[in-house]
């Protein structure tokens, strides 16, 4: 171990100018063997620095490697597992804690010891050592018995004590020894002979100084009689001093009573400090002026200046209320009866403002009665801006009414609620009333229900019932079930509009009755939208309900609610705390507009019971006035009853829908004339004119396209039916006009969502007409048709075309007998009977005549080719032609085309 020691000291630490005080033979517990070497060292330099340095062989060679270094400041416990038996292991606590096992005790306990000294003298004792024999934590002679002879004595003991005792010369004591010793020729040869010789003259050195001493006794005996009297003027002085503490004994006392008197004084002046202090803080907190008591008990809460008085009195009792009283307050007389006193003032104030609302309340309500006949006449509601403004300076009141006064509070607010109830259901149903008499007259059937010999108290009845049939439409006097097609002179009187869902046929109403309604519409909308928003408004600021908001109401307690929009508020007055401000305002308004909704889904039934078209204007404003609502407030009153509203107006809308598309599957034709445009095709033309002029802009747009998609998609499925039914018009003929028909009207309004059908449109179209001008072109030339088919077809069957004139049926003779039954009189007497026939099948109102006949005269032409190329391709060199040529078609053509 000795040689080990060595080397590391020589390897590793003298070149960090450390020096290895102590050393370990360890390895970690646990694990498989490997071992290495805990060493204590010390720096050489100052401040010194105390480390325990991890070393490990090299398993390459026989030199030793530096692994790990802890400084001893970092080392919190020594742990020697146990104090009274031989066990090698131990831990390290550092930053996490190491467990070692040594190769001996002697050696651990022998590094342990070092630990422990290095701490004593530079850590001054801040590690901890457990589990460690007190006779280890001393000098250890006995462990220092046991060590090995030479192997770790000097680490144990010897180099501590001799690091303890060592001091470093300074540089001029090495020059000194140095001078000495160049003095003494054999001081380095003769070491023993160079001390005997310093010891002599340090004897002499001796001497010397005691005959010094003893020749100083003189000046000796002159100091110590100095020293004598010294010691006498010290006992007068002490003497004078005694004398004066005699003398400030007696004052010390005197200015100790003073200072008792003072330290009195000053007690009793903080205290009545803070005594006053209380004083000041309840009088002025907890005192209410007599002004204010006279504005409680008998201010005029009438007048501007009797309100302004007792808002200021009322605000300055709550503060008197709501102040913090300080510890023991609560438990002076004064402060009972004041706080007596403040009860009494509120409760009486509050009766006295309660009664006086109450009073205001129902005044008002019976003077907004009394002017509603002024506008019993006129389409317009009452305005109660002055009812609002009046009543808004009692606001910051009811906010005192409602922290002060609950019960009190609530009571005000259902007694507002009914009175506004009743006020606004008779302001409403009057103004609906005037508003269904002014539809009423809009259109001719509206008339008709006019002049009926009857009360106008039952026209009003049946009027309101309508809310309860609005989606039971009755019969009406033209329907499209009882549409027959008529002759061609009446096509376009006698069509029918396909919006008659509300059973009025389109000839019944105009442009102008539409318009007219649409603007009495409007014009309900817009005077419920100010109503609705100003009352609302006024709630909010009259009642401090300030609509932030809302705190997690269920939904399905929140529809209850609403449900119940006949009962008083007051009744609800246990489930106010549970519910947020804005939803209070919502159950408020649903209590007094709760007629709206009703009376707006009646005069929507009638509007749609007198005209379906109505429907399409309702839909447009009730979607704009929605919009609208929602972006002012999107939970408000308004946009919440104007969107229940919609959905009905919506449904109105679906429903007209379906019933055109009903009508259209009902549609019967006459077996007697010629079919021309069905009527709802001409229906769908006018739907879709009216519909793009109301939807212009419109914010659900979206609704129209859906419609007019299952429209068209109807109206070409039914075209196809009627066709098929045809017995007078041929089949071509329907789909060709009814088509064409079609693609016009879409190609004008340029509808984009119908692009796909009207290209539709036009391919039908133009299928139809070709098929029908190769149907008619086969009569004027029917056996000249037959002939030459039976040429085609033996060319089929594989005889050559140069020798289909050898055949008996097809020979020149017979086909000369053919064409002479052709000439040209006979072709153009022909042509002139096709075109009257067209002429028949074909209706005026989509002028096809002359398109028709062009594309026959095309088809005529191509076909006269195709007969003059067999002729020559059949019969070569027989010199057989027509009896009529091209130039002759065209002639024969023209001239039919302007006879008639």
């Amino acid at each position: 171990m000795t040689a080990i020691k060595h080397a590391l000291q020589r390897d590793i630490f003298t070149p960090n100018d450390e020096r290895l005080l102590s050393i370990v033979n360890v390895c970690k517990a646990g694990k498989k063997k490997k071992n290495c070497f805990l060493c204590a060292t010390v720096t050489t330099e100052r401040p010194v620095q105390v480390k325990v340095v991890k070393v490990k062989k090299s398993d390459k060679g026989d030199f030793y490697k530096r692994q790990v270094a802890w400084e001893l400041r970092d080392l919190t416990e020594v742990d020697a597992k146990d104090a009274n038996k031989e066990n090698p292991e131990f831990d390290l606590h550092f930053e996490k804690v190491y467990k070692w096992v040594a190769s001996s005790t002697a050696e651990k306990n022998s590094f342990i010891s070092c630990i422990w000294k290095l701490n004593q003298r530079y850590l001054r004792k801040k590690v901890e050592f457990v589990n460690v024999s007190p006779q280890l934590l001393e000098e250890l002679p006995k462990a220092e018995e046991s060590v090995p002879s030479g192997e770790n004595q000097s680490v144990a003991g010897g180099d501590e004590d001799a690091l303890d005792d060592y001091q470093e010369l300074n540089a001029r004591e090495e020059q000194d020894i140095e001078n000495m010793m160049e003095v003494c020729e054999y001081a380095i040869s003769n070491a023993e002979a160079f001390a005997e010789k310093l010891s002599r003259e340090l004897q002499v050195l001796d001497g010397a100084n005691i005959q010094s001493i003893m020749a100083s006794e003189k000046q000796v005996n002159i100091l110590m009689q100095l020293l004598d009297e010294a010691l006498a003027e010290v006992d007068t002085i002490e003497g004078k001093l005694s004398s004066y503490e005699e003398m400030l004994q007696s004052v010390k006392e005197q200015m100790d009573q003073i200072s008792q008197s003072n330290r009195l004084i000053q007690l009793s002046s903080t205290n009545n400090l803070r005594l006053l202090d209380e004083i000041n803080f309840l009088v002025n907190y907890m005192d209410l002026s007599k002004g204010h008591i006279r504005a409680l008990q008998e201010g005029d809460l009438s007048s501007p200046k009797g309100i302004e008085a007792c808002i200021n009195a009322s605000e300055a009792l709550l503060q008197c209320m709501n102040v913090a009283l300080r510890p023991g307050h609560d438990k002076l007389l004064a402060v009972k009866q004041q706080q007596h006193l403040f009860n009494e003032l509120r409760d009486s104030f509050s009766r006295r403002l309660t009664n006086h609302l109450n009073n205001v309340f129902v005044h008002q309500g019976h003077d907004q009665s009394s002017s509603l006949s002024q506008h019993s006449a006129e389409l317009m509601l009452p305005k109660h801006n002055v009812l609002h403004r009046d009543l808004l300076r009692y606001a910051k009141l009811m906010e005192w009414l409602k922290n002060t006064q609950r019960e009190k509070y609530e009571g005000l607010t259902g007694t507002y609620v009914d009175y506004m109830t009743r006020l606004y259901e008779r302001e409403i149903k009057d103004f609906f009333e005037v508003a269904k008499m002014k539809i009423a007259g809009t259109s001719k059937e509206g008339k008709k229900f006019a002049t009926l010999p009857r009360k106008e108290s039952a026209l009003k009845q049946e009027t309101e019932s309508l809310h309860g049939s609005s989606g039971k439409l009755t019969g009406s006097t033209s329907s499209l079930n009882k549409l027959t097609v008529q002759g061609s002179s009446s096509r376009r009187s006698q069509s029918s509009s396909l919006l008659d869902m509300g059973n009025m046929s389109a000839s019944d109403l105009d442009v102008a009755d539409r318009t007219k309604f649409d603007k009495i519409f409007e014009q309900v909308l817009s005077e419920l939208e100010p109503l609705c928003l100003a009352e609302q408004d006024f709630i909010s600021k009259f009642f401090k309900l300030q609509q932030h908001p809302s705190q997690g109401v269920p939904q399905g307690e929140m529809s209850e609610a609403e449900g119940t929009v006949h009962s008083r508020l007051s009744s609800a007055g246990e489930h106010r705390h549970s519910m947020s401000e804005k939803d209070m305002v919502r159950l408020m308004m649903n209590n007094i507009f709760h007629c709206i909704e009703v009376e707006l889904n009646s005069l929507i039934a009638l509007g749609d019971k007198m005209d379906s078209f109505h429907s399409l204007y309702m839909l447009v404003k009730m979607s704009h006035h929605v919009w609208t609502a929602e972006n002012v407030d999107p939970a408000s009153y308004l946009s919440t009853t104007l969107g229940n509203v919609l959905v009905t107006v919506k449904r109105n809308f679906d429903k007209c829908i379906s019933s055109q598309i009903r009508q259209m599957e009902e549609v019967k034709i006459s077996k007697k004339s010629k079919v021309g445009i069905l009527p709802f095709v001409t229906g769908f033309e006018e739907f879709a004119e009216l519909a793009e002029t109301i939807f212009r802009n419109a914010e659900r747009r979206g609704d129209l396209d859906k419609a007019y998609v299952k429209l068209i998609r109807a109206v070409y499925m039914n075209v196809e039916k009627v066709a098929s039914e045809s017995l007078k018009t041929p089949r071509d003929v329907v789909l060709m006009e009814n088509f064409h028909h079609i693609f016009s009207t879409l190609s004008r309004l340029k509808i984009s969502c119908l692009e796909t059908e009207r290209r539709e449109a036009k391919h039908k179209y133009t299928e139809h007409l070709q098929a029908y001008v190769i149907t008619s072109l086969g009569q004027p030339l029917e056996k000249l048709n037959h002939f030459f088919e039976g040429v085609e077809a033996r060319v089929a069957q594989g005889v050559r075309e140069e020798e289909v004139s050898y055949q008996l049926a097809f020979s020149k003779q017979e086909l000369r007998k053919v064409i002479k039954e052709y000439p040209g009189k006979e072709v153009k007497k022909g042509l002139d009977n096709l075109y009257k026939k067209v002429d028949k099948h074909l209706c005026e109102e989509e002028n096809l005549l002359q398109v028709v006949w062009h594309s026959m005269q095309d088809e005529f032409i191509r076909q006269y080719k195709h007969f003059v190329g067999l002729i020559g391709r059949c019969y070569p060199g027989s010199g057989i032609t027509m009896d009529f040529t091209i130039q002759d078609i065209l002639e024969y053509f023209s001239s039919i085309a302007q006879s008639h």
